[in-house]
């Protein structure tokens, strides 16, 4: 009799477990159905990017995304909608040129956009000879002579080599954080940058930078299209150049505004798992791709769970973080409350790389808690989905990585995010519907996932 019901009991769970993988299969098509049929995300990203636009932390802008924010979570169907005091550094562009003399030529205007965070020429012209360097090691070179009173170029490319372009990106984008103390602490006027860009075109992509703490000098950093900067390298390989850069741009202090928070309520208990994404932008474009469509998506999610009507046995809470883009604020700030409230968190998946065809997740977790995620790649293949390799997650929710809280991204197909990132061009006719939707979908399907099996 033993021996009949140990050779019994792997066919009885083969059975149950089958069951359990059709049960699940049926549901992702329930999440992805309900999303791609009866989605508001595109709608919700069309009333934001067209009625309010970009959201630069501090700003109006920002203050009446806020309000929208909470109006779209209660639309969703949250129990409990609520917005998180964050304080976040107000920085403001105002007015900005760069133009350039080649020998005893007349001024030519460069397109160009200022890093976000650098102090600008307090208004006033700044005029110094342009020293092009490819990268920091050339820069490290040159003698102090060379640099003082200069205008320092770093022609820094995107290694076009890398298929995932968010490798370039990492790779490149030291140059906008650092290369501006790196100049000024040496006697330099003024940097420019290579925009950090996938693309060939004339288009300036602002991003935050940073001064060191030793960097007293706060020189203004600035950022030209890529074409625009291999034309000025090419011009300097065989002539003198001179700039003149004025800029209005500098940091006005703190300010207290909001990160927005909804959630429905666990049937089971109250542990936490967070879908979200940043609902800051920079001050150009519409913000549509970075970070439009991850709140969106976040909010679909909770949607859908609410129309489907499925049991979540934890609380699937969206949080609009505050203030990404530049000092990631609210954040930290969540990371920090959650803590002292020592509220526990299952799992945070973050949304922030546009809203493209959905490729897989990254996944920053213990190797067993990524196995188990991995173990369910069979029910996300017929969604496209397949990558469960990288290990990476978003900015807002790395904070919460140190509290032991599982981590996830969102990962679309990024060949065209890095074109229009952070400039003019990140507006809502750049993003397809069904590409939006589709991200929504395998974010819910995670959720879905985790929520019933953690």
């Amino acid at each position: 009799m033993k021996h009949s019901i140990i050779k019994i009991l792997p066919l009885f769970l083969g059975g149950f477990l089958f069951a359990q993988t059709n049960a699940d299969s049926i549901q992702f098509k329930n999440i992805s159905d309900e999303i791609l049929v009866n989605g508001t995300a595109y709608e919700n990203l069309r009333d934001l990017t067209q009625n309010i636009g970009h959201r630069l932390s501090g700003s109006e802008a920002y203050e009446k995304a806020t309000d929208w924010a909470v109006l779209k979570l209660k639309e969703a169907g949250a129990d409990k909608v609520w917005k998180e005091e964050v304080m976040v550094p107000v920085w403001e562009r105002g007015k900005e040129s760069l133009q350039i003399k080649e020998g005893n030529g007349k001024w030519k205007t460069l397109r160009m956009l200022s890093l976000g965070n650098s102090e600008g020429t307090k208004g006033k012209d700044i005029e110094a000879e342009i020293v092009f360097v490819k990268n920091k090691e050339e820069f490290d070179k040159l003698p102090d002579a060379a640099i003082k009173g200069k205008i320092i170029f770093f022609n820094y490319a995107f290694n076009q080599k890398f298929i995932t372009t968010g490798q370039a990106y990492g790779d490149a984008g030291i140059y906008r954080r650092s290369a501006a103390s790196w100049a000024g602490k040496r006697g330099a006027k003024a940097v420019i940058i290579r925009s950090l860009s996938s693309a060939l075109d004339d288009v300036p992509h602002t991003g935050a930078m940073r001064y060191d703490e030793d960097d007293s000098a706060k020189i203004p950093a600035v950022a030209i299209g890529p074409k625009s900067a291999d034309e000025l390298e090419k011009t300097l390989k065989t002539q003198k150049v001179i700039a003149k850069l004025n800029s209005n741009a500098t940091m006005k202090g703190d300010k207290l505004t909001y990160s927005v928070i909804g959630e429905i309520t666990g049937k089971k208990d109250h542990s936490v798992i967070v879908v979200g994404g940043h609902l800051d932008s920079w001050d150009v474009g519409e913000g549509a791709q970075d970070d439009g469509a991850g709140i969106v998506q976040s909010i679909e999610v909770l949607r859908t769970f609410k129309k489907l009507g499925i049991n979540n046995n934890h609380t699937i809470r969206v949080v609009c973080f505050a203030n990404e883009e530049n000092g990631v604020r609210g954040g930290n700030q969540y990371a920090k409350n959650i803590k002292k409230n020592n509220e526990k968190h299952l799992f945070a998946i973050e949304s922030d790389g546009g809203g493209f065809t959905p490729r897989g997740f990254g996944l920053v977790m213990s190797p067993e808690k990524r196995k188990e995620i991995q173990s369910w790649r069979n029910l996300f293949l017929p969604y496209g989905i397949h990558n469960f390799e990288m290990q990476y997650a978003g900015t807002d929710i790395e904070p919460m990585e140190k509290l032991g809280v599982p981590l996830a991204e969102l990962i679309p197909d990024s060949q065209r995010y890095f074109d229009i990132h952070h400039s003019n061009e990140d507006t809502f006719d750049k993003v397809n519907r069904r590409e939006l939707l589709l991200g929504a979908s395998a974010m819910g399907q995670l959720i879905y996932m985790v929520d019933k099996n953690w």
